[in-house]
């Protein structure tokens, strides 16, 4: 019986490795044997889970072609990982990738980290932040008061809550894109809902449009959909989306599905302008791609002179072409898994439908806790105390990187809850791997690329303040040094910190 579950092609294993580049070594310093370079870079790829567990790996000759080495270098890293236990073979059916006895298998999304790590590590994977208090309190307290007329019921709402819709459609209207509830299905987070856009709309193989870089966690939903990515380069800096090269993608791939975050993008934080909203609409329309609008940072601005465009389906008021995708996750707090999609009512008849073989509805309590704070205002009180979390948060994380950290290049965000930084020529993937040894939980460029893209990137959320905030750019200091000097941390472990 085979061990192995998928498998990796040699040019797609190459590309990958390619794409892992280092800063020049300085003078004094001394580069691994290649055969070491090779298997630390097939290591890094198992750790981030950008190559999977029990995946095939090429056969040494292949593999050696394509990387125009050896087959004595690629022979020897093979050998190398399997001492380490970060492969297995078995004469007749190849070599796998594996992981050693005792360590987490990797996730290929951004998973939070345990709750028990939090007093050792600093955790700057997941751009979310404690809840708002007392808000969450207070929802909770309103919908248990709510709940009882709902328990003689069976509880399940396929479509959502008639009066969390009717509220959700109502504040859409006074947005200024008149909505019906028909217009709106209740979901378990905006994850929940993409991915019952995706089944609707991008059955497996279906070619699905996406800025790059993109939030790394949908990016992997899609792959595990079987979708095709089309990667759609982002403009540097905050500029954000480059039109002609959008109309070009959706005109030549004629996508399905094209993916945006319109709105403080995650992960560069850029804010696309009505100009580019109007004219992405546009090429969607003409392309016959359903463009999904991912509005879930859009109430996250954080400077006073942000005036925030009208929101994308403002540029399709009769739904043909946009679904909007909203979420109290990032505004309010990611324990709430409360979203929805906004979309023409028969896009919504067909995605209730589909629920039915999926989870039937999202939880009663939470909707009526999100329903309350629409109602009673606390939602604008709530999201106001987020704002003054994230925009501390965003002061102390840019000085202390600015101060350890003065090579490292980023552009500072009017809004949403992310920074977008130029590593200072390292490798995002050693840095998140050596990161992990002193005490600090950093997501690499390549998680939020297609096919190894931004390799030199990490994503920094502002998530920490204070003292939290300096500690934690130390940290990445110290990583930063390691990986400079070939990826050693000197034996340190990192101290206890507790928030």
């Amino acid at each position: 019986m085979t061990q192995w579950t998928s498998a990796v092609g040699a040019a797609q294993l190459a590309r990958l490795l390619n794409s892992q580049q280092d800063r020049p070594a300085g003078p004094g310093t001394r580069r691994p044997p290649a055969y070491r370079a090779l298997a630390d870079g097939i290591r890094l790829l198992v750790l981030e889970g950008r190559v999977p567990v029990a995946a095939r790996l090429p056969a040494e000759r292949e593999l050696a072609l394509s990387l125009s080495v050896s087959r004595t270098t690629v022979a020897a890293a093979y050998e190398a990982l399997r001492a380490e236990g970060f492969l297995e073979s078995r004469r007749g059916a190849g070599s796998w990738t594996a992981v050693p006895a005792g360590n987490p298998l990797p996730a290929r999304g951004l998973e939070p980290l345990p709750p028990e790590a939090l007093g050792s590590m600093i955790d700057l994977g997941c751009a979310a932040l404690p809840a708002p208090e007392p808000w969450l309190t207070r929802a909770v307290q309103g919908a248990l008061e709510e709940l009882p007329p709902y328990a003689h019921t069976h509880g399940d709402y396929p479509a959502g809550l008639p009066a969390l819709r009717t509220m959700i459609a109502e504040r859409y209207t006074a947005r200024g894109i008149p909505t019906m509830p028909e217009q709106i299905m209740v979901t378990t987070g905006a994850m929940g809902a993409i991915d019952a856009i995706c089944h609707l709309f991008g059955g497996r193989g279906e070619r699905i449009a996406v800025e790059s870089p993109s939030y790394a966690n949908i990016l992997q939903l899609m792959r595990e959909a079987g979708a095709r990515l089309v990667p759609v380069a982002m403009a540097e800096g905050l500029a954000g989306w480059d039109m002609d090269r959008w109309r070009q993608v959706l005109r030549d791939a004629a996508p399905r599905i094209a993916y945006v975050v319109a709105d403080f993008h995650n992960p560069t934080g850029a804010l696309a302008d009505e100009d580019q909203r109007r004219r992405l609409v546009e090429s969607a329309r003409s392309a016959g791609t359903v463009l999904v609008a991912d509005e879930t940072m859009t109430e996250l601005w954080l400077d006073e002179d942000v005036t925030m465009p009208r929101p994308v389906c403002a540029f399709d008021p009769a739904g043909s072409t946009v679904v909007t995708v909203g979420s109290a996750s990032k505004a309010f707090w990611a324990g709430m898994r409360i979203g929805w999609v906004r979309a023409a009512p028969d896009v919504i008849r067909s995605l209730v439908a589909a629920r039915a073989y999926a989870d039937l509805g999202t939880p009663v309590l939470e909707q009526l806790a999100v329903n309350w704070l629409f109602s009673t205002g606390g939602w604008e009180q709530a999201v106001e105390v987020r704002r003054e979390q994230a925009r501390g948060n965003r002061e102390a994380l840019v000085t202390a990187i600015r101060k350890e950290l003065p090579t490292w290049e980023f552009s500072v965000p009017k809004g949403g809850l992310t920074l977008w930084v130029r590593a200072g020529g390292l490798s995002g993937s050693r840095l998140a791997e050596v990161g992990e040894r002193v005490g600090v939980r950093v997501p690499s460029g390549p998680r939020f690329g297609v096919d190894g893209a931004f390799e030199g990137y990490v994503r920094l959320p502002f998530t920490v303040g204070g003292a939290v905030a300096e500690e934690a750019a130390a940290r990445l200091a110290a990583a930063a040094r390691a990986v400079e000097s070939g990826g050693s941390t000197g034996g340190e472990s990192p101290r206890t910190f507790v928030a």
